[in-house]
């Protein structure tokens, strides 16, 4: 397989404020423990990862996207100038975040500029005090406890009983991270506002999720294969957040001051058998409630291989015909409000005409 470098969709940066109703009615009071809506099925996601786990080796083989989209996400801790006495990482895995915090960080520097500064080339684990690594699956969040990262960083593992309750005090974590746990959640919102609790006023949450069209090549292969052979299609790969949805929920959860963009990661793959191998040994095979029991039909995989071949294999230097999946990730900050944090200035008060700025069309009307 081959990891391609990063493709930039978008990058949307603004704050996005929602209003809605506040009335309520006495008598509709959600109960605790399950959510209102499930789609995921939460005891065969915690089989997928505990039987990953079970094969260490195979597990940490096809950590790549894990590895690569931790650190990504690590490295905009960068651009945040202060300590994090306790870090919370929320759906942790194999503590992909904590392993990554503890290499050094990539040099930015050009070449013939002076050297930087030895406090900004230290790993980033030393702006960390703690990190309470949680997750549902034993095996998982304990298959790298024996890894020398561990004896680099404080690192304090917490199996979770549900994988959407978060049993800590209010305000008790200076950062709140995931990384590619969150596309698997029923009740998103309840564990934004969770999070969004757990922080201390003016802390981050910084967070990563499969989105939007990730792996859309073997979505429409299968797809077009099941039309022909079957006559029909089935649910096959879990449903997935649009990066609008994202937004949209942070700011529900109370989260101010939100930045989201979209990554795409493409890995080759000499066929659509591996690409389905590795995705079952990462723990991340289709865990809907409506997906279809059983293995595919032969017949479809073997006509789903030649539809993702015809569509979108490439021809490599060496003759080889690879085919690429796109895993779409959905990055995402936001800030808990406190006194400091900065308020958008009122509609009409601007000083500044954009036209005068941007210059172009004039005014509409």
């Amino acid at each position: 397989m081959i990891l391609r470098p990063l493709r930039q969709a978008s990058l949307l940066t603004r704050s996005l404020q929602t209003c809605w109703r506040t009335e309520r009615r006495s008598y509709a009071i959600q109960a605790g423990g399950a959510p209102i809506v499930e789609v995921f099925d939460a005891r065969t996601k915690y089989l997928h990862k505990e039987r990953s786990a079970a094969n260490v080796e195979q597990s940490r083989q096809v950590d790549y996207i894990r590895d690569e989209v931790a650190a990504r996400l690590s490295d905009r801790l960068l651009d945040i100038s202060r300590q994090f006495p306790r870090v919370l990482d929320f759906g942790t895995n194999a503590c992909n975040i904590a392993r990554v915090l503890t290499r050094p960080p990539p040099d930015l520097g050009g070449e013939g500029e002076e050297a930087q500064d030895k406090a900004t080339t230290q790993p980033i684990s030393k702006k960390v005090g703690e990190i309470v690594c949680t997750d549902t699956s034993p095996a998982m969040l304990y298959r790298d406890a024996e890894e020398p990262f561990n004896k680099e960083i404080n690192v304090t593992r917490d199996v979770l009983q549900q994988p959407e309750y978060l049993p800590y005090e209010p305000e008790s974590f200076d950062l709140v991270m995931s990384s590619m746990s969150l596309h698997w959640i029923n009740d998103l919102p309840s564990v934004l506002t969770q999070i969004n609790s757990l922080l201390k006023p003016d802390a981050p949450f910084l967070a990563a999720m499969s989105g939007g069209d990730s792996l859309y090549e073997l979505r429409g292969s299968l797809q077009l294969a099941e039309q022909e052979r079957l006559g029909g299609i089935g649910t096959h790969i879990s449903p997935l957040a649009d990066v609008r949805d994202v937004g949209n929920l942070l700011s529900r959860a109370g989260f101010k001051l939100l930045t989201v963009d979209v990554d795409d990661i493409i890995v080759d793959y000499p066929s659509i058998f591996a690409l389905m191998a590795d995705l079952q040994s990462m723990g991340e095979a289709n865990a809907a409630l409506r997906r279809e029991y059983g293995g595919i039909n032969r017949d479809v995989l073997l006509a789903t291989e030649a539809i993702y071949r015809e569509m979108y294999g490439e021809e490599q230097e060496d003759g080889r015909v690879t085919i690429p999946a796109t895993y779409r990730t959905i990055y995402m900050i936001g800030w808990k409000e406190s006194e400091n944090t900065p308020k958008p200035m009122e509609r009409g008060s601007g000083q500044v005409d954009l036209t005068d700025v941007l210059g172009g069309g004039g005014r509409i009307g």
